[in-house]
């Protein structure tokens, strides 16, 4: 007796994806690494505000940093070329990296008294919240 047994040619991709959805399944709790864009931590303090903005491998010569009205811009564009000549081989590498990031100032921040601090790949941001202002009484005059 002869069986005749019908192939489905879409078997081998099915057994494809499956592999691949149980291999994904195995990386999903690790943390999506965002390579356009350096990791920040922004925090509040009694006098002021702290950003802090990891940039590995770069310096304070290659930051910029900005304030335009209630804008705060960090950004950064670094270009290196290297070049490389053994036994008879030339070997050239060009590698460029860049990142723009921006950031709503609050309200109660003093622009003017922002500093900026860089060490070891990390760049720190004091800006200061300005002092509360009292209410004003006005006199009132009579005619």
């Amino acid at each position: 007796m002869t069986y005749l047994v019908k192939r489905n040619p879409f078997n081998s991709l099915n057994l494809y994806n499956d592999f691949d959805r149980a291999l994904s399944s195995i990386f999903e709790d690790l943390p999506e690494w965002n390579t356009t864009f350096p990791a920040v931590d922004i925090r509040e303090e009694e006098k002021g505000y702290v950003l802090e903005a990891e940039l590995p491998g770069l310096s304070e010569k290659d930051v910029e940093v900005k304030v335009e009205e209630n804008l705060l811009s960090l950004s950064s564009a670094k270009k290196e070329e290297k070049e490389e000549k053994k036994s008879g081989y030339i070997m050239k590498e060009r590698r460029e990296r860049s990142f723009s990031r921006s950031f709503l100032l609050p309200k109660d921040s003093d622009k003017e008294k922002i500093e900026a601090h860089f060490s070891n790949g990390l760049l720190r941001l004091s800006i200061p919240k300005q002092p509360k202002e009292e209410p004003k009484t006005i006199k009132i005059k009579s005619n």
